[in-house]
């Protein structure tokens, strides 16, 4: 029976010397000099150099060696011996290995682009051969540091009691927010399963079955416009804890995730991840997951903003702006493309103001003419700025004026030094409902489980609107990695809401009749949290995608080039 291997090609080194060895793994290059050829054979472990000198080695393996390609698939019997020219950048760099014997386990054609670390292979092409990116060192840590974590988590979970249980892919369709992607039953005409979006009915049956630590690497379907941070089908660890409060639940994630930077990358997180309520998160960052690690609080200035003659500011429900450090940096065409930005992304085609600080701390804006001398420096003295800063104002309703402020802050961030490496945060105080617009309705900020926040109850009749939930999101440098609430355990509070969200009694009793009988049943007090797998590492590794920490991904377009999918039915 053949053996293949005795060790990877990133094992050897010169410990090894003088040492009989089998490799086998994929020929990465070949360099013939005409009487000596080198070739880097590569696994996901390293590469390790083969020597093979006419003369030196047999004519056959010679031959052998003198007809190989790249990507070629090879068998190499050799022995270990030091390099003359060592290699210090990689792992294997102070050995080669003369072969014995050289085996040709499978020919390769040449691939469409190089398997390096940087590719000449654009994204399409990579996708269409994902089989040949994954080769790639630089393709493979990303799966590599994907199931570091994976292996951590797990073993935390298990450690704090919780039980791995898996729950179906095959569903009913549920309001919950996306599209669900359908499945029609064979056996049954004109009905269909649904693949699920998260576990979340499913992980609060369990509780309500008894099993009060719960966990899964849960896989979820959601049919929603795409991004970067964005897959139709992605993973997420899915936990649910009874009798665990807000606090508590919050407390334990918290201490899975420091301990598990500092494991995976040791990185070192704070011992206590700072909180902010959504209103305030809202307030001085313009997001409900704000990125700290560039400071440019937000600092409202509409009060001075109505004693001046302009009328833009008088109009508007907010004045509002942050301080970009050493705005020498920024030209006007940099500021005009901003401003362009916004335009374009926001309808109500906000003028961006500026105020210019030089580097002898004077005061420059097209604005001032408006303020009398000493209302404008009220009103710039609200921003604690220095010299040569950049002052950035927007005014209209308030929280569109917010937000739109927010996309302009990470669009200067984007050009700006970091302060911190990694800001994690805790955000709180969610709205339980928040308008849908377009249909002037209310919908669910997080889904039609979460609850409201004991003290706002008596608001749940008369005004939906003042309802807080007890829901809390982690964010990582403007990232969402994981979301989670206390659940509703009581039926009249879970009909009350789902009656909010406009559903009738039909309707409620279609969609989760058979959540509603369980919580009749003795629910007991629960919450849970899920964490973004994928987007969690594209964090930890400082990506913007999450697409190459997933094996297959899928396109812009939600589609597979390398399988053709989705396609017709072949019958």
């Amino acid at each position: 029976m053949t053996q293949y291997k005795t060790h990877s090609c990133g094992e050897l080194n010169i410990s090894n010397k003088n040492e009989n060895i089998i490799l086998s793994g994929w020929v990465h290059k070949i360099r013939n000099k005409g009487k000596i050829i080198w070739i880097d054979l590569r696994d996901r472990y390293g590469i390790t150099q083969i020597v093979i000198e006419n003369g030196v080695c047999s004519e056959e393996n010679f031959e052998i060696a003198s007809s190989i390609n790249r990507e070629y698939v090879l068998r190499v019997e050799g022995i270990v011996q030091e390099r003359e020219n060592k290699n210090k950048n990689i792992s294997t760099g102070e050995i080669e290995v003369l072969p014995i014997q050289i085996e040709i386990l499978n020919k390769s054609e040449t691939p469409p682009f190089t398997l390096e670390e940087e590719t000449d292979g654009g994204p399409e092409l990579l996708a269409k051969y994902r089989y040949l990116d994954l080769r790639r060192s630089y393709s493979q840590r990303d799966i590599i540091l994907k199931n570091e974590v994976l292996k951590f988590v797990r073993k935390f979970l298990a450690d704090k009691n919780f039980l791995d249980i898996e729950t179906p892919n095959l569903v009913k369709s549920t309001p919950e927010g996306a599209r669900d992607f359908i499945v029609p039953a064979r056996q049954f005409e004109d009905q269909y399963y649904a693949l699920p979006q998260s576990p979340q009915i499913f992980k609060q049956l369990l509780m309500m079955a008894g099993f009060d630590r719960y966990y899964q690497i849960a896989k979820c379907f959601r049919d929603e416009d795409l991004r970067s941070d964005r897959q139709p089908e992605f993973s997420q660890i899915d936990c649910e804890l009874s009798f665990m409060n807000q606090g508590g639940i919050m407390n334990i994630f918290e201490e899975m995730i420091r301990e598990l930077f500092k494991e995976v990358k040791k990185i070192n997180l704070p011992n206590k991840f700072p909180m902010l309520t959504y209103e305030e998160a809202m307030l001085k960052y313009g997001s409900d997951k704000p990125d700290l690690r560039y400071g440019m609080e937000f600092s409202e200035a509409t009060t001075m903003a109505k004693k001046s003659s302009f009328q833009d500011f008088i109009d508007a429900e907010t004045v509002i702006g942050f301080v970009v450090k050493d705005f020498a940096k920024f030209s006007r065409k940099e500021i005009q493309n901003l401003e362009d930005y916004l335009q374009k992304e926001n309808c109500d085609k906000k003028k961006i103001f500026t105020i210019k600080i030089d580097e002898e701390g004077e005061v420059h804006s097209s604005i001032a003419k408006f303020f009398s001398e000493e209302n404008f420096r009220g009103f710039v003295n609200i921003f604690s700025y220095s010299k040569n800063d950049l002052i950035i104002i927007l005014s209209g309703k308030r929280y569109e004026t917010l937000e739109s402020l927010g996309e302009l802050r990470l669009k200067f961030c984007e050009k700006m030094s970091l302060e911190k490496e990694f800001a994690p945060l805790w955000v709180v105080d969610f709205p339980l409902f928040e308008r849908d617009k377009n249909e002037n309705r209310f919908v669910s900020k997080h889904h039609p489980f979460t609850m409201p926040k004991e003290e706002d109850l008596l608001f749940l009749e008369k005004n939906p609107e003042k309802v807080l939930a007890q829901s809390y999101d982690l964010v990582i440098n403007g990232a969402e990695i994981g979301g989670g609430s206390i659940r509703i355990c009581n039926e009249k509070i879970q009909k009350q809401v789902l009656n909010i969200l406009g559903f009738s009694k039909e309707r409620a009793e279609d969609s989760f009749g058979f959540l509603l009988e369980a919580i009749k049943y003795g629910a007991p007090p629960h919450g849970g949290i899920a964490f973004g797998i994928d987007r969690l590492c594209a964090v930890l590794e400082k990506k913007k995608t999450i697409r190459s920490f997933i094996a297959f991904p899928k396109n812009n377009s939600g589609r597979d080039v390398m399988m053709d999918a989705p396609g017709r039915i072949l019958k």
